[in-house]
């Protein structure tokens, strides 16, 4: 039973390992879906991944990372494009520590995404693209309004009210 439950363990450290790896690489689409009542984007987030459950995980990462450095796209139906949080394009690298624990397994990227179908993957958004690797569409809603006040509470960015 200790071993069953120590080589389950063991698994699950190193799909989070390989799932780290894969969020290094940041490669991920963003396509707006709706805004909520209270100012939430519903995005979709289409995450690449060798693994199909891993890639559930790294949806929620690369939909905060999305919203904080390459902004969520307009769509034709009720989405404004939303901009970066970040305006400096070395944001990431000038604060790595920070955003090498907020995006870790633990990190507090969690307490603004939220996954709108409970993990479920609809069968178009689940595609074998080459040999040994998948890309996942999964749907999530992203609260913006308190993730920048995060980054700025942190000093990571500026206020709205601070000027350019």
């Amino acid at each position: 039973m200790v071993f069953i439950i120590s080589a389950n363990a063991f698994a699950q450290k190193r799909a989070q390992k390989k799932a780290d790896e894969d969020t290094k690489n940041w490669r991920y689409e963003i396509q707006c879906v709706n805004v909520s009542s209270d100012g939430s984007y519903i995005i979709k987030v289409f995450s690449y991944s060798k693994n199909k459950n891993v890639a559930i995980e790294q949806s929620k990462k690369n939909a905060v990372h999305g919203a904080i450095f390459r902004g969520i796209p307009q769509n034709e139906v009720g989405c404004v494009r939303q901009p970066p949080l970040a305006r400096h394009p070395n944001l990431e690298e000038i604060n790595r520590d920070f955003f090498e624990s907020f995006f870790s397994e633990d990190g507090s990227y969690k307490k603004f995404v939220t996954l709108t179908t409970d993990g479920a993957i609809a069968a178009e958004d689940r595609l074998k693209v080459g040999k040994n690797e998948y890309k996942i569409g999964l749907i999530v809603s992203v609260d913006i309004a308190g993730l920048r006040k995060q980054l700025e509470a942190a000093g990571i960015i500026k206020g709205l009210s601070s000027g350019f």
